[in-house]
């Protein structure tokens, strides 16, 4: 199937189904769409579109590990913006920067270093110089591992135009089919470009309605770190892939570098709680000592 069809077909779904909830959920919404919130539902539109054109060219399992940067990156652009303070002498920090240089050399890692097969669903015959480790420079793999990582990188940029976009319209189911709608239109225009074939756009009964219904609603919920384990396993028994141990090692550092930075993530909210409940405690105490 044409990827550049499926990403219409999947804004497409996700538009239908994020409509009906808005209207279910959202229609005595009173907040007004003026030029600016237009702007930014066209750049949410337009940020992630390479991802199946990477997904082509690497594994499902080094697509599904490398998702887990997200959060580094999202993490780097919000101390960009300054939308997230960063105080580099506090523990919760260093875990973050930590977690962002860890999670960043397991994809860079994975990317340069394929390494020996460490897994396989077959047999492997032929040159035995398969199994020497070694620096990784298949032309194809670096070019869907880049194209990987630029979409990963408009999702991050995603996440900070919704946040901006939000306290503005604040609709947020809304918000996300309107999205959809400027996704399916930019991606339509950009397949007419790139696909002539009206063939391309036939759908049937089997993997071709399957994987836009999918990649519609749900596709942004199947990004997390559980799902790498069960992404490689699906991929060496039903697409008969192999795992190396550059992608293992890689998709290890990458999990250990997220969940530093959810631990810091945690840590700070819980200090946030500390503090306003010491400081409920001690308002408390001041009205009892002035009664």
């Amino acid at each position: 199937m044409s990827r550049y069809v499926l990403v219409v077909y999947a804004h497409a779904f996700g538009t239908l189904a994020t409509a009906v909830l808005a209207i279910l959920f959202e229609r005595k919404n009173k907040s007004k769409i003026t030029k600016s919130i237009l702007r930014d539902i066209f750049f949410l539109g337009l940020l992630g579109t390479l991802f199946f054109a990477g997904l082509e060219y690497t594994s499902t399992t080094f697509a599904s590990a490398m998702a887990n940067i997200i959060p580094s990156i999202t993490f780097i652009l919000a101390v960009a913006f300054r939308m997230e303070r960063l105080d580099i002498s506090k523990l919760s920090a260093q875990a973050k920067i930590a977690g962002t240089l860890v999670a960043l050399g397991g994809a860079i890692l994975s990317t340069l270093y394929k390494g020996i097969v460490v897994i396989s669903a077959h047999r492997r015959h032929g040159n035995q110089t398969d199994g020497i480790s070694k620096v990784f420079l298949d032309g194809n793999w670096i070019k869907g591992s880049l194209m990987l990582f630029i979409s990963y990188l408009s999702l991050a940029a995603f996440f900070i135009v919704q946040t901006w976009t939000i306290k503005k319209y604040p609709a947020p189911i809304t918000l996300t089919s309107l999205s959809c709608l400027a996704g399916t239109l930019l991606a339509a225009i950009m397949t007419a470009i790139l696909d002539h074939k009206p063939a391309s756009w036939r759908l049937s009964w089997n993997i071709t309605l399957l994987a836009p219904i999918y990649s519609g609603p749900v596709f942004m919920t199947a990004f997390r770190p559980s799902s790498t384990v069960i992404v490689a396993i699906m991929g060496l028994l039903i697409l008969g892939e192999e795992l190396h141990l550059g992608e293992i090692l890689g998709s290890i550092l990458i999990v250990l570098g997220l969940y530093a930075i959810l631990w810091a993530k945690a840590y700070e909210n819980r200090r946030k709680s500390l503090e306003i409940m010491e400081s409920d405690r001690a308002g408390g105490s001041e009205t009892t000592m002035e009664k």
